[in-house]
């Protein structure tokens, strides 16, 4: 939104600065606008992030150890027991007629995992700088 309005707010420069460096560096800083809002904003949740990660509180600090746990029951689940129970169904019962055993969706479940890898590195970073805790307290 920005982007599109910064030709017109040029053009008015134009009529209302006769100084020409003056105007290019005025317009020059409303480009760049954006980017450095943007910017300033990743610096923030950066912060907010080391902040959450500080917390004693389970119940902020503990989202990525429940969210690594949720990934590594939906794995083991979907890549491991359900298999198992489709191979071991008709080999041990084999009166039983097949019941079918769903899956997890793996597209959540592969956006989840992702995430989790995304934190696992946001973690590394937080231990190369010296924020992270060593326990839950």
């Amino acid at each position: 939104m920005l982007q599109a309005l910064i030709a017109p707010v040029s053009e008015l420069l134009g009529k209302v600065i006769p100084d020409v460096n003056e105007r290019a560096k005025l317009a020059h800083e409303i480009a760049t606008m954006s980017e450095r809002m943007a910017h300033e904003q990743n610096l923030m949740q950066a912060q907010a992030n080391v902040e959450s990660a500080k917390s004693s509180s389970l119940f902020v600090a503990g989202a990525r150890p429940a969210i690594m746990w949720i990934c590594a029951l939906g794995l083991f689940m979907n890549f491991f027991i359900v298999p198992l129970l489709e191979w071991g169904t008709p080999i041990f019962m084999p009166d039983m007629p097949l019941p079918k055993f769903e899956q997890l969706q793996s597209g959540e479940l592969m956006t989840l995992t992702l995430s989790l890898l995304g934190l696992g590195g946001m973690r590394s970073w937080e231990k190369q700088q010296g924020v992270a805790r060593n326990s839950m307290k």
